[in-house]
C-alpha cells in the first residue's frame, strides 16, 4: 500500500509530481505555443499566440498575485505599426446589412481584431439602437464554417483554386461558352448604391440577362399593394413617433418586420411617461400567435390567419370605408375592432395602421384604413422610402421555371440560399442542374453553394467596402475593420472584372463617393461618421390615394379562406431570422423572448390545443424540459417537432418559426438544430404565404428536450418580482410610486428593524465621492434582448450548449425575465385575451449591502467605494453561498470549463455541445475580449 505523501514547505510542493499535475488540470490557461497555422494569411506566428504576447500584462499580474505561476516574457514589436497601440482600441463606423435589417454600428477593435459591436448615434434612424443579431454579428468573422479560399466542383467535391487569376480564366471561359443563353444574377435586396451601378454594368456587358431580387421572408405583397395604390413599388417610412395611435395587424414591428431597430427607438418615444403630462401612446395589436410586438401591446386581440381579411375589412368599414364586411362572431374581437375604429377617428391622423401579411389584397385595404384617417404625410412619409425589402415572389418562381426549362445559361447567386429557404427548393435543385454555370458568391458552403459548379466567397462586412441606403437620402458606409482573414475577394469585384473592368471594388467605390461629394475631404469626413443624410421634406403621397383599387380587393378577402380547425402560422424569430446567421452560438443560446426557449424551434400551441391533446398544463410541465413531440401534416409533407404551450396563442393556431434545420456545412452550431419550415411556405401565383389554411396534426408517444430558461430563477418568494401601474391610475394619484416605495420601507423596518446595521457582519461605511448606478426605463424595455448578448459579448461570457442549458448552467449575465399576468380558474382556464406580458430586465443589483457579500467565507465578492459588487475570481472556492443568497438570482456558476482552458480532457467533452467546442476554436477565440477575464470555474 502506498504510504500518504506530505510536504514540509511550499517550496517543497512546488518541485512535485502531484503539485505539477494540479498546476495543468487546474491552470491550463498556461497553454503551450502552438504551431502556425497557415490559414492566416502566411502567417509565421499564430495569431493566437500573437494575442498572448500582446496580453503578457495579465498574465504577470496573475504570477505576482500567486508567485507560483511561470512568468511570460512579452515580445515587443518590431516594426510597430502607427495606428496600433498595445491596449488602446481603435473605433470604425460601418454597417451591419443582413435581411431587411441595415443598422449603421461603431466597430471596436483591440490590437487589430474586432470585438465589439455599438450603434451608431449619428444615425437619425437607429439613434445608437442595435438588436441580438447586430451585437452578436461581430462573431460571424471568425465563423470557422466560412469558406476560406475560391473552390471548383468536379463533379465530385470541391476542389481549391489557387489564384483568383485562373479562377476567372475559368469563369471567363465559360461565360464565352454560354452561346448568347442569358445570364441570372440572384441576390437578396440590394441596398448599396455602388453595389447597384455594378450590377447595371455587369448586366448591359451581357444583353438579355436579369438581376433577380429574392427575400426569404417576403415582402412582394406589400410592395404589390403600394404600386396598386400610389403606383409606386416601394414601401414608405412608417413613424411611430409621430402616432398616438399604433395598430398593427400580424405586424411584428418590434421584433422581425422591416426594420425592428429603427422602429424600436421610435416606439419607444411614445411610451416615455413625463410626470408632468402623463400621456402615452395607445398600442392595439391583432394577431394570430403572441409575438413580440404583441407582447408589448396595451390591447391585444386574437384571430386566426384565415381571418385577417375580415378583420381589416370590418376595420376598413368602421372607419368609414365604403366597403361591405363580413360578420365578425368572435364578441371580443368585434368589441375590439369597434374600439380601435373610434381611438383611430380620434387621432386626427396621428395614428397608423400597419400589417404582416404577404397578401396584396389584405395590403390595398391596409392602405385604405390610412387614407382614410389622415396618416399619410404625417405617421407614414412617402418622402422617404423604405430599400430594405425590394424582392419579387413571383420573378423568382419565374426563374426558377426557366431554369428548369433550360433557357438560363449562367445563375450567379449572391447572398441568397433558395436551395433551402425556397418553398419549392427540390425544383430550384433541379433546375440548377440544367444551368451551364452556376457561381456561389456566398460565405459558406450552404445548401444553395454545394450545387453550384464555382464558388468565390465574398468578404465578410467587417472585412470589406461598402455602402448601404436603407431609406431614401439615408446613406450607411461600410469600411473594413482588419484584413481579409482568409483568400476571399468582393462580390463587386468579380462582377467587375467579368464585365471588363479591372478596377478593384473598393477603388470604384472610393472614386464613385469621392465624385458624388466633390472631394476626399468630404468622403473622409462621411467614412469617419459613417452616416450620410439628406432626406427628402415629408410628402403625403406622391400620385395620390387610387380608390379604384379598393373594391377588387375587398371583393378578393370578402370570403374567408378555406380553412380546417386548425391554422399553421410561419414566421421569424428576432434572434435567428431567416436562418442565415444560424451557426452563431450566441443567437442560438439567447433565449426566445416569448418562450424563453433556446437551441430549435417547436409547435408553439394554446392551452386549449394542449388540454385536447392530453398534456396536463401543471407546475411540473413548466419545469420539465422534456416536452412531447407532435407530428403536423401539410399535403403530403410531414413534420414532427416538440410542443410548448404558450398562453396568448388563439385556440386554433400552432406557430413554428424558420430559420432552423440547416445542413452540416451550415455550421457546428447550425447543424441538425430544429426543424426546417420553409417547405411549408405555400404559393398563390402571385406572392408567398405564411399561413396554411388547414393542417392535421397528432401527439406521438416521443418526447424531446426543450432548452429553456424562464424557471430557472425561482425567487423562493424573497422578492416582489414586478409592479405595475395603468396610465390612469398614474393620472389620478402621480405620487403612486414614491407612496408604495415609502410604504415598504415602513412596513420592513417594522418587521426586521434597521436591516443596514442589524442585518449585517460588516460596519456602516460612509461612501463618500462618485457612486456608480444604472437606471432602466421598463416602459421602453421591449424585451428583445440586444443587451443580453452584448454582456456576453463583452464579457466573454461562455457558451454552455443545449445540454447545459437544459441542466440551468445557462450562463448569461443579463437575462429577460418573461412573466404572464392572466386570469386561472380553479379547471385550469385561461383569459387568454387579456393576457397582459411584462419584460423584467434582471442584472446585478450591486446592492449597497449586499448579501452575497455577507455570506463569502474568503471575502471573494466585495464592495468598492464607488458602489460596485466586486469579484477577486482567485479568491472564489465555489461554495456558491454567494448564489442561494442572492435574491434576484443573478449569480452565475461556471460548472464546466466552457472557455476551453483545459483543452477539454476526454470525460468533459461527453458533456459539451459541439458548439461550446466551435467557440474556442483558435479562430473564434479571436472575438474574446482581452480585458476582461472569467474564472474558469467557479463563480
Amino acid at each position: 500500500m502506498e504510504q500518504k505523501k506530505y510536504w514540509q514547505s511550499l517550496g517543497e510542493l512546488k518541485h512535485s509530481e502531484a503539485y505539477e499535475k494540479s498546476i495543468q488540470n487546474e491552470f491550463a490557461e498556461d497553454l503551450p505555443v502552438e504551431p502556425a497555422n497557415d490559414h492566416f494569411l502566411g502567417a509565421q506566428t499564430p495569431r493566437r499566440d500573437f494575442l498572448k504576447y500582446l496580453g503578457f500584462s495579465t498574465a504577470a499580474a496573475m504570477a505576482a498575485a500567486s508567485c507560483e505561476i511561470p512568468v511570460k516574457k512579452s515580445i515587443p514589436y518590431l516594426n510597430k505599426p502607427d495606428t496600433i497601440v498595445p491596449g488602446i482600441p481603435n473605433y470604425y463606423a460601418s454597417t451591419y446589412v443582413q435581411d431587411e435589417q441595415v443598422v449603421p454600428v461603431v466597430v471596436k477593435v483591440r490590437d487589430g481584431r474586432p470585438i465589439k459591436i455599438e450603434g451608431n448615434e449619428l444615425s437619425s434612424l437607429t439613434k445608437g439602437g442595435t438588436s441580438p443579431r447586430v451585437q452578436a454579428s461581430v462573431l460571424s468573422i471568425y465563423d470557422t464554417a466560412r469558406l476560406r479560399f475560391p473552390m471548383q466542383n468536379d463533379g465530385k467535391q470541391f476542389k481549391e483554386v489557387t489564384t483568383f487569376e485562373a479562377f476567372d480564366k475559368m469563369v471567363g471561359e465559360a461565360l464565352a461558352g454560354l452561346g448568347g443563353a442569358p445570364i441570372a444574377l440572384l441576390t437578396s435586396t440590394i441596398t448599396s448604391p455602388t453595389t447597384r451601378q455594378v450590377i447595371s454594368e455587369f448586366l448591359a456587358k451581357y444583353p438579355g440577362s436579369r438581376h433577380v431580387q429574392y427575400d426569404a421572408m417576403s415582402y412582394s405583397g406589400l410592395l404589390l399593394a403600394n404600386e396598386a395604390s400610389f403606383g409606386r413599388r416601394a414601401i414608405p417610412s412608417y413613424q411611430f413617433d409621430q402616432a398616438r395611435v399604433i395598430v398593427s395587424i400580424d405586424a411584428d414591428f418590434l421584433g422581425a418586420w422591416l426594420n425592428p431597430v429603427e422602429f424600436a427607438r421610435q416606439y419607444s418615444v411614445g411610451r416615455k411617461v413625463n410626470p408632468n403630462n402623463p400621456q402615452m401612446s395607445k398600442h392595439i395589436q391583432f394577431e394570430s400567435r403572441l409575438s413580440l410586438t404583441g407582447a408589448n401591446a396595451d390591447d391585444r386581440f386574437v384571430h386566426r390567419p384565415s381571418e385577417t381579411g375580415a378583420v381589416v375589412l370590418n376595420l376598413l368599414q368602421r372607419v368609414g370605408g365604403s366597403v361591405t364586411a363580413p360578420n365578425i362572431a368572435d364578441a371580443r374581437l368585434k368589441k375590439g375592432l369597434d374600439m380601435t375604429a373610434n381611438m383611430l377617428k380620434q387621432a386626427g391622423g396621428n395614428a397608423v395602421v400597419v400589417c404582416g401579411s404577404n397578401d396584396p389584397s389584405v395590403q390595398i385595404l391596409v392602405n385604405a384604413i390610412n387614407q382614410a384617417i389622415g396618416a399619410y404625410g404625417k405617421a407614414i412619409n412617402w418622402g422617404t422610402t423604405i430599400n430594405t425589402a425590394q424582392g419579387s415572389d413571383k420573378d423568382l418562381v419565374q426563374l426558377v421555371n426557366d431554369m428548369n426549362a433550360g433557357s438560363i445559361g449562367a445563375l450567379f447567386v449572391y447572398n441568397a440560399n433558395p436551395a433551402y429557404d425556397y418553398y419549392d427548393s427540390k425544383k430550384f435543385a433541379d433546375g440548377l442542374k440544367k444551368v451551364k454555370l452556376s457561381v456561389s458568391f456566398n460565405d459558406r458552403e450552404d445548401e444553395t453553394t454545394q450545387l453550384c459548379k464555382y464558388v468565390i466567397p465574398d468578404h465578410n462586412y467587417l472585412e470589406a467596402w461598402g455602402d448601404a441606403e436603407p431609406k431614401s437620402g439615408y446613406v450607411s458606409f461600410i469600411q473594413p475593420t482588419i484584413a481579409p482573414l482568409f483568400k476571399t475577394r468582393a462580390f463587386q469585384t468579380s462582377l467587375l472584372k467579368w464585365s471588363g473592368n479591372n478596377t478593384e471594388y473598393a477603388e470604384y467605390f472610393k472614386k464613385y463617393w469621392i465624385t458624388r461629394l466633390g472631394s476626399q475631404e468630404a468622403f473622409d469626413k462621411a467614412l469617419q461618421d459613417g452616416v450620410l443624410e439628406t432626406p427628402a421634406g415629408a410628402a403625403a403621397v406622391t400620385t395620390g390615394f387610387d380608390a379604384g383599387t379598393v373594391a377588387a380587393a375587398a371583393a378578393s378577402v370578402a370570403t374567408p379562406k378555406k380553412a380546417g380547425k386548425t391554422e399553421l402560422v410561419i414566421y421569424q424569430k428576432n434572434t435567428i431570422g431567416s436562418g442565415k446567421e444560424a451557426n452563431n452560438p450566441w443567437l442560438q443560446e439567447t433565449p426566445d423572448p416569448i418562450t424563453k426557449a433556446t437551441w430549435d424551434n417547436y409547435a408553439m400551441i394554446s392551452y386549449a390545443t394542449a388540454k385536447e391533446l392530453g398534456i396536463v398544463l401543471d407546475d411540473v410541465y413548466e419545469v420539465e424540459v422534456t416536452k412531447p413531440v407532435i407530428s403536423i401534416k401539410v399535403g403530403g409533407k410531414e413534420l414532427k417537432l416538440p410542443l410548448l404551450a404558450i398562453p396568448g396563442m388563439h385556440p386554433n393556431v400552432i406557430a413554428i418559426a424558420v430559420g432552423y434545420g440547416r445542413n452540416e456545412k451550415a455550421g457546428r452550431a447550425a447543424a441538425n438544430v430544429g426543424q426546417n419550415i420553409f417547405p411549408l411556405v405555400g404559393f398563390n401565383g402571385t406572392t408567398f404565404e405564411y399561413s396554411v389554411g388547414d393542417i392535421s396534426y397528432e401527439k406521438t408517444n416521443t418526447t424531446y428536450t426543450v432548452a429553456y430558461t424562464q424557471t430557472h430563477n425561482q425567487y423562493e418568494g424573497r422578492t416582489d418580482v414586478v409592479r405595475e401601474y395603468s396610465i390612469g391610475e398614474f393620472r389620478k394619484h402621480p405620487t403612486v410610486v414614491a407612496d408604495v416605495k415609502k410604504h415598504l420601507a415602513e412596513d420592513y423596518a417594522k418587521e426586521t428593524g434597521d436591516y443596514r446595521a442589524e442585518g449585517t457582519l460588516y460596519p456602516n461605511f460612509p461612501y463618500p465621492g462618485v457612486k456608480w448606478g444604472m437606471s432602466i426605463d421598463l416602459n421602453s424595455c421591449i424585451g428583445c434582448g440586444a443587451c443580453s448578448v452584448a454582456c456576453q459579448v463583452e464579457n466573454n461570457v461562455a457558451v454552455v450548449g443545449k445540454s447545459e442549458v437544459a441542466r440551468m448552467h445557462d450562463m448569461h449575465w443579463i437575462r429577460i425575465d418573461r412573466y404572464f399576468a392572466t386570469y386561472r380558474d380553479d379547471e385550469g382556464n385561461d383569459d387568454l385575451d387579456n393576457l397582459n406580458v411584462v419584460f423584467m430586465p434582471m442584472l446585478c443589483q450591486h446592492c449597497d449591502n449586499a448579501p452575497c457579500e455577507n455570506v463569502c467565507p474568503v471575502n471573494a465578492t466585495n464592495h468598492s467605494s464607488e458602489g460596485i459588487n466586486q469579484m477577486a475570481y482567485n479568491r472564489c472556492i465555489g461554495t456558491r453561498y454567494c448564489a442561494n443568497n442572492c435574491p434576484y438570482k443573478v449569480r452565475r456558476f461556471n460548472w464546466a470549463d466552457y472557455l476551453g482552458a483545459d483543452s477539454f480532457p476526454d470525460n468533459q467533452r461527453e458533456v459539451l455541445d459541439d458548439s461550446v467546442l466551435m467557440m474556442n476554436d483558435e479562430l473564434t477565440r479571436m472575438v474574446l475580449n482581452p480585458d476582461v477575464t472569467v474564472r474558469s470555474r467557479g463563480v
